[in-house]
């Protein structure tokens, strides 16, 4: 499993180190935002969740380890 890092101390899955211990990771466009996605217990995208955007650059996302693919 990959290291996922949050500085968001005040959720559920923050833990010790600024590490997050989710079972899954749902990152979304900045549009997207506020919009309030569920994942199923297995971490598959539920309804709405299951949609697929692009992103030009980091700035258009939540996740600083964006990158975008060629």
């Amino acid at each position: 499993m990959p290291i996922v890092k949050c500085n968001v101390s005040n959720c559920t899955y923050w833990a010790e180190g600024n590490n997050c211990h989710a079972d899954a990771i749902l990152v979304e466009i900045d549009g997207h935002a506020n919009e309030h996605y569920d994942l199923s217990s297995n971490g598959e995208l539920v309804g709405e969740a299951s949609h697929k955007d692009k992103a030009k650059d980091i700035a258009e996302t939540c996740c600083h380890t964006f990158h975008p693919r060629h």
